[in-house]
């Protein structure tokens, strides 16, 4: 996505396409830094790109046969501590989904190497470009004080319920259980980050747009919604 706007930055300029891509222009210029200064990484981004060079030359070691298991098990046989996740063969990648429980509509997503509370500040800050409330996932880094912080400063109370309340999670699981099914296994395996978020995003369209979900009466989200408002506008205008 950040060479997407590179391409594109000198005709639209950088803010104008960050408005129409699921992308802070704060999350575009750090990553121009890093690019910039491999130093300003994160030391998970380094300790990955390390790896990387490991798991590339156990696959040409092995005549390009071995898939993720085989370099998994290479791996602890040469001592190195790696969990059977390598998402894509740079390393890890990790997806935030911030979603309208009214009609299950994906309002911001973010996709990035590390899980930083960064992640889920800037699929929280698309989605507060869209709505006014959102739903959330739970886990560290959703309960982080930035993350905190910046619900309570725009009147949202976070959707995290107590031990044993899975009613909280069921709607962000199942989602993310299709996401999962459909996209990251289904065209997987994945080379660059890059690939992920050019794949999210086409999924996201077409799940908010196209996909019939039977939980809103077999219609996609974003139908249903504008179904919804014209029905409150022609209600208001009757009174």
């Amino acid at each position: 996505m950040v060479d997407f706007i590179d391409r594109h930055r000198a005709e639209y300029g950088v803010e104008p396409i960050c408005r129409e891509l699921p992308i802070a222009p704060s999350t575009y210029h750090a990553a121009k830094a890093c690019q910039a200064d491999p130093a300003c990484r994160s030391a998970r981004a380094r300790h990955d790109e390390a790896l990387c060079v490991e798991i590339q030359r156990i696959f040409d070691d092995n005549f390009g046969v071995y898939g993720v298991r085989k370099v998994w098990e290479q791996l602890k046989r040469e001592g190195y501590a790696v969990a059977r996740c390598v998402a894509t063969w740079r390393g890890f990648a990790y997806t935030a989904f911030v979603i309208d429980t009214f009609d299950d509509r994906i309002v911001g997503w973010r996709t990035s190497h590390s899980m930083r509370a960064g992640l889920v500040l800037d699929a929280l800050e698309q989605a507060l470009a869209a709505r006014s409330t959102d739903d959330s996932d739970r886990g560290t880094q959703y309960v982080s004080i930035r993350y905190t912080e910046r619900l309570r400063q725009v009147g949202i109370g976070p959707s995290v319920g107590s031990t044993g309340d899975s009613y909280d999670n069921a709607l962000a699981e199942s989602i993310i259980g299709l996401y999962k099914t459909e996209v990251i296994d289904r065209r997987g395996p994945w080379r660059t980050l890059s690939d992920v978020e050019y794949a999210t995003l086409e999924w996201v369209g077409w799940f908010n747009n196209r996909r019939l979900l039977s939980s809103i009466g077999y219609v996609p989200p974003v139908e249903f919604e504008h179904a919804y408002y014209r029905k409150n506008e022609g209600q208001a205008l009757a009174a």
